[in-house]
């Protein structure tokens, strides 16, 4: 007799886990379910997307089969997460991961391991298999071959196999089975075809495995500079970049999901499976910051490689995005048969922001280059040419109105974020010039840096508000400007940034928590509301920390602490009553908590 058919419904965003090879990733939920899942690539088509639709979606259930109580957590200093079932009989653990492997060819296999031990008493489990593929639009079959299910579609074939006995369903596979103390079970998911053939797991191998992948974890982490006072959610924070990294390339992705809803029932739902180059740039910044230098590289390697900085055409020498792949097109399709997260539609793949027009994109490039050569290795001749090239396109377009960093579609403006990066671009690079005595037309350069830093301070600022706004000649406040001290534009303890700071402390914060901006005051072309933006949550924290405002500064970050999930995870923004809401988890807001971690624990002596 078959299990249920009744779909699960939809955990919270929060109650998931992550685990990935540096190429794609998994959503573990706190229930053992796999919920989403593209197989290769982070931008891939689904094969698991349950967490965007619990009927139609597809998922790969693994639980005990009675009523248990389940925690998880990260097997200590790695990525292998673990997820415990505490039953009247016994209580046993799901050991996920996904093996990082140098050898293309097994790479390509893409194995996903899931360990079943019994450590106590004894437990009976349930699995079952349900794969949906390409956003549930491709038919698959089933073919069952020795210890092998392999589900077979014209795009993607996937073996499963496993230690116990499965059964099929239509054309997905379902087990039950018992484990006693010290017995283990094994299932490997590999996608396979071509060179790679379906390949057994046994439980002397999955435990190889499982040495090697935890091993990989420590030793990359052991690579961090950082010993202050939250070392575990600095750590926690560092290996979630790490796996949101696609190592063929050295992309970092913004996110691994997509549509995930910035408020429940909304339509603010976007596919963040890609490389924005702000996102990226700050990673850099992060990292760099702790002592990872081979990832600051590897970004590096995919500007070179992808990014034609000597194109330059109206929009610029940048898109604001591209592909993990280096493409520059991500056509944004709505996949309308998928209800997407309780409820949240459209589910959208691919991006059509990707040909908005940015200009802080270059102030975080620049100054992510700046950095590298700073902590990394010493820019080349043939790297510098290209940033004279952007830094004088910066020069002469940078009043040009547009859509700033939020990516609202309601218009361009002059907006004030815009502009600070702008001067950051140029700054950065005239130190860069100075420091390496390189050649540059630094009176130009100049006379454009002080232009912006005039037109900021005149124009940016707002008599009636007592602060700097969100774009010129208005009154509209925008979390955004919380980078002017972190960026050194202004000082943070001058009387003008002070008292932005206590506006936007008084309008914009609650609880810790930061608005990017009301969109009620500042209409964005967008319909429904948004939560509070933990990136910007975390700015808030270091601008009090270089305020001096030293015990607000750790009130407010010990509080966002409380707001991350039980494994140290956030996803883009926090609801009204607590919940994380959008795609998860977020890169920049993990890069941010690094960087308040380090300032305030530097400040705090």
């Amino acid at each position: 007799m078959t299990p249920s058919q009744q779909p699960p419904g939809f955990l919270p965003i929060a109650d998931h886990g992550l685990i990935g090879d540096l190429r794609s990733v998994a959503l573990v939920g706190t229930n053992g379910t796999i919920d989403w899942y593209c197989c290769g690539r982070f931008d891939g088509p689904s094969v698991f997307a349950a967490i965007l639709d619990a009927d139609r979606g597809g998922s790969f259930e693994l639980a005990a089969d009675v009523p248990a109580r389940t925690k998880q957590f990260y097997f200590p200093d790695t990525n292998v997460l673990i997820t415990r079932f505490f039953a009247e009989d016994g209580v046993g653990e799901i050991q996920d991961f996904m093996p990082i492997v140098n050898d293309s060819r097994e790479a390509g296999r893409h194995r996903l391991i899931r360990r079943v031990v019994c450590v106590r008493g004894s437990l009976p489990f349930r699995a079952r298999v349900a794969p949906r593929l390409d956003y549930a639009t491709r038919p698959h079959t089933l073919r069952i071959e020795g210890c092998h299910a392999i589900f077979e579609s014209e795009s993607l074939s996937l073996a499963l196999t496993a230690s116990v006995p499965v059964e099929p369903d239509g054309t997905d596979v379902w087990s039950a089975f018992k484990l006693h103390e010290g017995e283990v079970a094994v299932f490997a998911l590999d996608q396979v075809g071509g060179d790679v053939m379906p390949r057994t797991c046994p439980l002397a191998e999955a435990e190889r495995e499982f040495a090697a992948t935890v091993r990989f974890w420590r030793q990359w982490l052991s690579a961090s500079r950082y010993r202050g006072r939250w070392r575990e959610m600095v750590h926690r924070s560092a290996l979630t970049l790490k796996l949101l990294t696609y190592a063929p390339t050295g992309a970092i992705v913004a996110a691994p999901t997509t549509s995930l809803p910035e408020s429940i029932g909304g339509a603010r739902n976007w596919d963040y499976r890609f490389v924005w180059i702000r996102d990226a740039a700050f990673c850099v910044y992060a990292l760099l910051r702790l002592g990872f230098t081979a990832e600051a590289e590897a970004f590096m390697g995919f500007l070179s490689k992808h990014v034609d900085l000597r194109h330059c055409d109206s929009s610029g020498p940048l898109q604001i995005m591209y592909g993990i792949d280096g493409r520059s097109e991500l056509p944004e399709r709505e996949i309308p048969h998928l209800s997407g997260y309780q409820g949240s539609a459209p589910v959208r793949v691919g991006n059509a922001a990707v040909h908005q027009f940015q200009l802080d994109i270059y102030g975080a490039l620049i100054d992510s280059i700046y950095l590298y050569d700073k902590w990394g290795a010493p820019i080349s001749s043939e790297r510098w040419d290209e940033v004279i090239g952007v830094v004088d396109w910066v020069c002469a377009n940078w009043d040009r109105p547009d859509e700033g960093v939020w990516e609202t579609r309601g218009g361009r403006k002059n907006f004030l974020y815009s502009r600070l990066m702008c001067w950051v671009a140029i700054e950065r690079a005239m130190r860069l010039a100075n420091h390496r005595g390189l050649p540059a037309d630094i009176p130009r350069w100049r006379q454009a840096r002080d232009t912006i830093y005039r037109q900021i301070m005149k124009r940016g600022w707002s008599d009636k508000r007592h602060a700097f706004v969100q774009h010129e000649d208005d009154d509209v406040l925008d979390a955004a400007v919380l980078m002017m001290p972190l960026t050194k534009f202004v000082s943070p303890t001058d009387p003008k940034w002070l008292s932005t700071l206590d506006a936007l402390g008084e309008h914009l914060v609650s609880d810790s928590l930061v608005y990017r901006y009301d969109p009620q005051a500042s209409p964005d072309g967008l319909p429904g509301t948004e939560g509070t933006f933990s990136i910007c949550s975390f700015w808030y924290v270091e601008a009090l920390t270089r305020a001096g405002r030293l015990e607000e500064a750790r009130l407010a970050f010990e509080k966002m602490l409380t707001y991350a999930n039980h494994l140290g995870l956030y996803a883009e923004e926090i609801g009204h009553t607590g919940e994380q809401l959008g795609n998860f988890p977020q890169a920049f807001t993990h890069l941010a908590l690094i960087s308040a971690a380090f300032n305030l624990d530097r400040a705090l002596g």
